[in-house]
């Protein structure tokens, strides 16, 4: 149904009145977005648009074709709900596992944004380091993982991987929080708070820190970011996480988010998975695209800034 997707383009450029600002919200060039419409209005032998100087109105006959576009939007969107009616996607149970960086504001998010066009379709979450939800998806108990580092089984079929590096929960009045990235070794002699050490990034700072002949003063440990993030704020201590589980924007009040120089700590990967071999249940199918989407726009390079 690719058709559809210029349709979609179209009815924007209507909404927006300006093909600038309709391209923006579409992600796509202007210059693209142009030439799609030209080619339609030589195929129609018709004008469309009135290209002003500042945006865009239609004509007469672009009024016809964007009454056209939305009936077929709208007939797109009711076969849509009905074939999710026939496969039965009105209701469903998710049944998945995640690391405990997902736990706090990314996996809520998601299903969260997931409901809002699935409202039935409920969901069973275990918060589970790397190698219990790799059990987990084994024993059946979970339909997909979403966690940091899994280890390797043949089991594990990957839905889609995003490189996570790793990153530092600083004390606003800390030296390092004016820096764009930091060493562990700034941290020698600071009250550390680290996550347990069953979970992926808790084993890559040890290692790191062996390599490197370092040694944390380990104030506290504990199964819970959100405690460890307290620990940050309250308690003057430094913790670290995978980027994406600490947004900048989600962290509490005087706590600065910087990522560790890759000389000490490379990515390693967030992996969406399933068991190899088996048919996921519907929601859990349709769940999974969901997470593969946002996962591949959250990999995407970052558009350059304007001018």
């Amino acid at each position: 149904m690719r058709h559809l997707r210029f349709l979609r383009y179209m009815d924007e450029v209507a909404r927006t009145g300006s093909i600038r600002g309709a391209a923006e919200r579409l992600n796509v060039t202007p210059s693209a977005l142009n030439r799609r419409i030209m080619d339609l209005e030589e195929e129609l032998d018709a004008k469309l648009l009135e290209r002003k100087p500042r945006g865009v109105r239609l004509t007469a006959a672009g009024e016809v074709f964007v009454r056209y576009v939305r009936e077929q939007l709208g007939d797109a969107d009711r076969m849509r709900s009905q074939l999710e009616d026939l496969r039965g996607l009105k209701r469903g149970l998710v049944k998945i596992a995640c690391s405990q960086a997902l736990a706090h504001d990314f996996l809520p998010q998601q299903i969260a944004s997931f409901r809002t066009r699935y409202p039935l379709v409920s969901f069973d979450v275990s918060v589970a380091d790397h190698e219990r939800g790799v059990v987990l998806l084994a024993t059946y108990e979970v339909d997909l993982i979403l966690v940091f580092r899994p280890p390797f089984t043949a089991s594990l079929r990957p839905l889609m991987t995003l490189p996570q590096r790793l990153v530092a929960l600083i004390p606003a009045g800390h030296p390092t929080a004016e820096r764009d990235t930091v060493r562990l070794a700034d941290f020698v002699g600071t009250p550390v708070a680290l996550p347990e050490r069953t979970t992926g990034g808790r084993q890559m700072i040890e290692e790191a820190l062996a390599r490197a002949g370092l040694r944390f003063s380990v104030a506290a440990q504990a199964n819970s970011f959100e405690l460890l993030r307290s620990l940050v704020a309250n308690a003057g201590m430094v913790s670290f996480q995978i980027q994406i589980g600490a947004l900048p924007e989600a962290m509490p009040a005087g706590i600065v988010v910087r990522p560790v120089d890759a000389r000490d700590l490379a990515s390693a990967d967030l992996v969406l998975g399933q068991l190899r071999g088996r048919n996921l249940p519907l929601a859990g199918a349709q769940f999974a695209e969901h997470l593969g989407r946002t996962l591949h726009a959250a990999a995407a390079p970052a558009k350059p800034a304007k001018s």
